[in-house]
């Protein structure tokens, strides 16, 4: 049986700022891991830099704490090897977004069967308090003192855009709504997306957590929204006046592992390399 206490047994003390909105994310994590039933020695955590990429150190699991902007080809590579592994991969804006967003679009279309979890919090928080690639016009740190003068990308529109399976986005000041999507996003099969709407309580004063509830709604409030119909996502996301939270797109398209040419469903991690000749292969190279 999978119980709190096997995620809580890591005892590395947090380093983050009291109020951040990433131990939301952490708690909702694992109450969501404990209720599918997900044994942290089936599961594999990986992380890029950043805030939000020392979450991987609060969790009980296999973990691999990767460079700047890198985690998704890091879970590529694990989840190609062993299939049969739970990979989650956590980040930020400025790690997902920035540096990493050369990975981000070709790991959905490929639609391997990931859950990125992004703790987007519209700032530069590790390198205290910097433009980041979410951040909206206008936004002044001590390096923009007159503003942000870049436009905000928006990551939900360039994942639906390269084809994603599953996207939802939550809010850290939610986590019993929040842990129902990472739920919903783990079971799925195939790449998925939960932006998180993670507030920075130190570098950030414009997107708060009461500027968020101030700009947001729920899509399950919102009578006849079918998160299936694909038209109607793109429409929600393009035209909403606030910020939609909930499941945006669920999707069913066959996962990579699932199509690749194989000779074998068994994990490449636990094939036997005992009575394979070598030998034409060597003589290659002598």
């Amino acid at each position: 049986m999978v119980t709190l206490a096997l995620y809580n047994q890591n005892t590395v003390k947090s380093q983050w700022c009291p109020g951040c909105g990433d131990f939301a994310v952490i708690k909702s994590l694992k109450e969501a891991l404990v209720s599918l039933e997900v044994h942290p020695k089936d599961l594999v955590i990986t992380a890029g830099i950043g805030c939000s990429g020392r979450a991987f150190a609060y969790l009980n699991g296999y973990s691999f704490h990767g460079v700047h902007g890198r985690a998704l080809p890091l879970s590529t590579g694990i989840k190609l090897a062993n299939e049969a592994l739970k990979v989650l991969v956590l980040g930020g804006d400025g790690d997902g977004y920035a540096i990493g967003m050369g990975h981000f679009p070709h790991a959905i279309r490929r639609n391997l069967d990931l859950t990125y979890i992004v703790m987007n919090n519209q700032t530069y928080g590790l390198t205290k308090g910097q433009v980041s690639p979410t951040s909206d016009l206008g936004y002044k740190t001590t390096t923009t003192p007159a503003g942000n003068i870049e436009g905000a990308i928006d990551p939900m529109a360039i994942a639906m855009s390269s084809g994603i399976s599953f996207l939802a986005r939550g809010f850290s000041g939610n986590p019993k709504h929040l842990t129902k999507l990472f739920e919903r996003a783990i079971a799925h099969k195939g790449f998925s997306l939960v932006d998180v709407l993670s507030p920075c309580v130190t570098y950030n004063r414009v997107n708060t957590y009461d500027w968020y509830r101030d700009h947001s709604f729920y899509l399950e409030e919102e009578p006849g929204y079918d998160p299936t119909d694909r038209k109607q996502a793109w429409e929600t996301l393009l035209h909403s006046d606030k910020i939609p939270l909930g499941v945006l797109y669920e999707g069913n398209r066959p996962t990579y592992e699932a199509q690749r040419p194989t000779s074998s469903r068994q994990p490449i991690a636990l094939q036997s390399l005992n009575g394979i000749d070598y030998s034409e292969v060597m003589e290659e190279f002598f």
